[in-house]
């Protein structure tokens, strides 16, 4: 995605920000400077001023997805800091300015110091960028699917898939493997077939079932 001016810098940052955190687009449009902590690597969703479904507050910490797009995130808080000086009351991803040209037709010319009222021009940024790479759209919210995927492959204990779920935002880890864990017939057809030529510790395997089965009843 290009970065020649600021529009472009924040619509790059937008969707490297949603892969970062897996934040729903309707949170996004509201977060302010202040809810992005760099030095812990988290975003504070508190909802008495982040738009969270339910309205319940909780912490996001960075999902392991590449320096490369953590750097666009801190590029662009360090963009919006220390070459616009805006404060952290400021919105994180600000909406388009518009003004009218020569032709009296309105075109954006920069970045307004307010919020988005709602989630559609995310959407709109999103289905652009996929445009302009030849790929199929994909709406924001099913990057929270990728990071499922991800989840499901990196995760090595009942435990860190658990922390995995709640940092998506879910109390419940079946909400997590119900709604965003479906795995695909071709990735289905690859485990299975590589079950059997695997050779590992079938105690500890078992052990790990009991486990995440025991913390399934206690949800």
């Amino acid at each position: 995605m290009p970065t020649q001016d600021g529009i472009q810098r924040r619509d790059r940052a937008l969707v490297a920000f949603i892969l970062l955190t897996g934040a729903r687009d309707g949170a996004v449009v509201s977060l302010k400077l202040k809810h992005l902590d760099l030095a812990r690597g988290r975003v504070i969703q508190d909802a008495r001023e982040v738009r969270t479904k339910f309205g319940k507050s909780f912490d996001t910490y960075f999902f392991p997805v590449g320096d490369d797009v953590r750097r666009i995130v801190e590029d662009w808080a360090e963009y919006l800091c220390q070459e616009l000086h805006w404060g952290p009351d400021d919105p994180l991803f600000p909406a388009t300015r518009m003004d009218a040209g020569p032709d009296r037709l309105l075109r954006a010319v920069g970045l307004e110091r307010r919020h988005w009222s709602g989630a559609g021009p995310i959407r709109q940024i999103f289905r652009r960028a996929f445009a302009a790479a030849a790929l199929p759209y994909f709406p924001p919210h099913r990057l929270r699917n990728t990071l499922v995927s991800l989840g499901q492959k990196c995760c090595p204990t009942p435990e860190s898939f658990k922390v995995w779920s709640q940092n998506l935002g879910h109390y419940q880890v079946l909400t997590t493997f119900m709604n965003y864990g479906e795995v695909t017939p071709e990735r289905q057809a690859e485990v299975m077939q590589s079950l059997g030529a695997e050779v590992g510790d079938k105690t500890a395997v078992a052990a790990q079932i009991v486990q995440l089965a025991g913390s399934l009843l206690r949800q």
